[in-house]
């Protein structure tokens, strides 16, 4: 019965992938998901996360050389690129070169001396934190 039903239900609602109001005016997600009335769960959030995280980890991958750049210094970038999306990262040059030259202290002055770090605060301290001494700062 459950295959047939989500078969019908497929067919019924359609996917959409991004968030659009429904008929009656709510926003609502993939195959019907009412977000307003139901949300996610904290597990469907973690698969969405996960999946994140692993498509911005291609993005740094393909657009900077962290070849210097240990565990904790990678991260830092993901970090950022999930905040400020791949373009947004991308706009950090001196950052970027200096992570690109190994200047872990320069690319964390760097990280600071933004619109970014005003932004989001004590995130930015974190990371850069983060970057400049290559020790993770949970």
């Amino acid at each position: 019965m459950m295959e047939k039903l989500e078969q019908q239900l497929k067919q019924h609602e359609g996917c959409v992938t991004t968030v659009y109001l429904c008929s009656e005016n709510k926003q609502t997600i993939g195959y019907g998901r009412n977000l307003e009335d139901r949300g996610i769960t904290e597990d469907e959030a973690l698969y969405l996360l996960r999946n994140d995280i692993s498509a911005f980890t291609e993005q740094v991958k393909s657009n900077i050389d962290t070849s210097k750049c240990n565990p904790a210094r990678k991260a830092v970038l993901i970090n950022m690129a999930f905040n400020l999306g791949i373009a947004g990262l991308l706009n950090f040059k001196k950052t970027i070169a200096a992570i690109e030259a190994g200047k872990w202290e320069t690319a964390a002055v760097e990280m600071l001396n933004s619109r970014w770090a005003s932004q989001v605060g004590a995130r930015a301290d974190e990371l850069a934190e983060q970057m400049a001494s290559g020790e993770w700062q949970l």
